[in-house]
């Protein structure tokens, strides 16, 4: 996606893109990152440890609600986001329903590992959801998402991502299970905004640096 000095962009090419800078690709996919996996957790600890289980669920339920309805006006998919926040609010009536903040921790590592197995599947059927995931931080055209390239970049990611889903879900189930939230809590922080930064920079490392070495031209171009 960034030409080497002295080349001429060919009409239809990838290095016609916005280019690649970290502020870009920060800038489209940090506040989403944040927004999903860290506050609404903070938000039901908080909460929950001053107000009671029945305020912790509503607080964090309107915190990704609210989330939802800025991706959208932002432009963001609307069937993924409009899945997250169908899986906030059922996750949010079966913790009430049961009275129970385990359950309702418990939810989204259930939800991890079955996106594990996802991942897996979208590689097995050549569509990995890296990939689909992949806009969020970058415009990519529908011409480049359908080539052998991304799905052959996005299809690694996929298998990592999976893997540290699978991991990370079994960690998190055993010390909720037998440490409580506060110990779900620490372990959720440690294996999460840390690793995840860590994967997501590796990853979007990796896929500049892939894409950076393709001279791939658009159909028709």
């Amino acid at each position: 996606m960034v030409r080497a000095a002295g080349t001429t962009a060919a009409p239809g090419r990838v290095d016609e893109l916005p280019d690649p800078s970290w502020r870009l690709l920060l800038g489209r996919g940090l506040p989403q990152f944040t927004g999903e996996a860290v506050v609404p957790v903070l938000v039901f600890y908080v909460v929950w440890k001053s107000a009671g289980l029945g305020a912790a669920v509503a607080a964090s339920t309107a915190v990704s609600l609210v989330l939802a309805v800025w991706l959208v006006r932002r432009g963001r998919d609307v069937v993924l986001v409009g899945l997250g926040a169908v899986f906030v609010a059922i996750q949010a009536l079966v913790a009430l329903a049961a009275h129970s903040a385990t359950v309702y921790l418990a939810q989204p590592v259930v939800l991890s590992a079955l996106w594990a197995f996802a991942y897996y599947a979208s590689v097995a059927v050549g569509r990995p959801l890296i990939g689909v995931f992949a806009s969020a931080w970058y415009p990519f055209p529908a011409w480049f998402r359908a080539s052998a390239p991304y799905r052959r970049e996005f299809g690694m990611q996929s298998l990592v991502w999976g893997t540290y889903c699978l991991l990370r879900a079994a960690l998190r189930l055993f010390v909720l299970l037998c440490s409580g939230v506060g110990g779900f809590l620490v372990v959720s922080l440690v294996t999460g905004v840390p690793m995840l930064a860590g994967l997501l920079a590796w990853g979007l490392w990796h896929a500049r640096r892939a894409f950076a070495r393709l001279d791939v031209a658009a159909p028709g171009a």
